[in-house]
């Protein structure tokens, strides 16, 4: 989360009202009561983009519902979705560029600087974590594997800054992304099982099984591969949104200490303790995102190859 914009927000609060002590603080302090709407104030999703003291409301952009029967369906913008936007459009804006210069270089030529840490990057996630977990036919995963990784990392990375948003920490984002691993996981695994090779995969029945048992057997095992094939997309969401909300909490905890005894020696404590956790932070938002694509690969590898 973002250290230094929760800081100036809340030396620069008070005049927001006691209605909105937990999220903006006030002049007389942050009280323990608030203090957990002041944390998830800033973990969760909102209308709004407050940065540097300033808050732009989003309301002017938003949309109508789409309403499906009971279900209605919101695809306003919010803050968390500009952010997946602007990573989005980024990450060409970066890359496109590094793969015109490693091209332009040749096989003979290694570039410099950045571009030559991209490639040694991208050569090491084809060589050790794509091919190693998925085998025969591992490069065509490539691609989307390295999107996977980039992205998530740029919307972990993004919640350190000043802007301090972080789509990660959204279940509906975790979510999304857990699913899209889901669809790439099962459909590689049809293709390359064909439909009868794929049925085993939830219709499982192990071999020498008494004819007698083979209906009960069968009827478990069933429901055991069915779920696990759901618990795979549910650990990586899971795993995803834990890491990175729970790191913020912390720190904003911690932030939130300064606001509750406004002393001298909170603020240096909180602030010295918020440091080494954002240090901290850095080191999980490579990890998590690193783990995503590790269990991605992982699961695509078992499924190509499930016997």
């Amino acid at each position: 989360m973002s250290l230094f914009g929760a800081l100036q927000e809340h030396a620069e609060g008070g005049a927001q009202g006691a209605a909105q002590e937990g999220a903006h603080g006030a002049e007389a302090g942050l009280s323990m009561e608030g203090l957990p709407d002041f944390i998830s104030h800033h973990i969760g999703d909102a209308k709004e983009i407050e940065f540097a003291g300033g808050h732009w409301s989003l309301e002017s952009l938003s949309i109508d519902p789409i309403h499906l029967g009971s279900i209605a369906i919101d695809l306003s913008p919010t803050r968390q979705l500009v952010v997946m936007l602007f990573v989005a459009v980024l990450l060409p804006l970066i890359f496109i560029p590094v793969a015109r210069l490693i091209r332009s270089k040749g096989v003979d030529k290694a570039p410099s600087g950045f571009a030559n840490a991209m490639e040694a990057l991208i050569i090491y996630f084809r060589n050790e974590v794509v091919r190693t977990n998925i085998g025969h036919g591992a490069d065509a995963f490539t691609p989307f594997i390295l999107t996977l990784f980039f992205f998530i990392l740029g919307m972990n990375l993004i919640g350190l800054t000043p802007l301090g948003i972080t789509p990660t920490a959204n279940v509906s984002v975790t979510a999304a992304l857990a699913i899209i691993s889901f669809i790439v996981i099962e459909v590689s695994g049809f293709r390359a099982l064909g439909p009868v090779g794929y049925a085993k995969t939830i219709f499982f029945m192990p071999p020498g099984v008494p004819t007698f048992m083979k209906p009960v057997i069968l009827g478990i095992l069933t429901i055991v591969e069915a779920l696990g094939k759901l618990t795979k997309p549910f650990a990586l969401a899971v795993r995803l949104l834990a890491n990175m909300t729970a790191g913020h909490t912390l720190i904003l905890a911690i932030m939130g200490m300064i606001f509750v005894f406004q002393s001298y020696v909170m603020g240096v404590t909180s602030v010295t303790m918020a440091s080494l956790l954002m240090i901290l932070e850095l080191f999980i938002a490579f990890l998590q995102a690193y783990i995503f694509v590790m269990l991605t690969s992982v699961f695509i590898g078992l499924i190509r190859h499930a016997h």
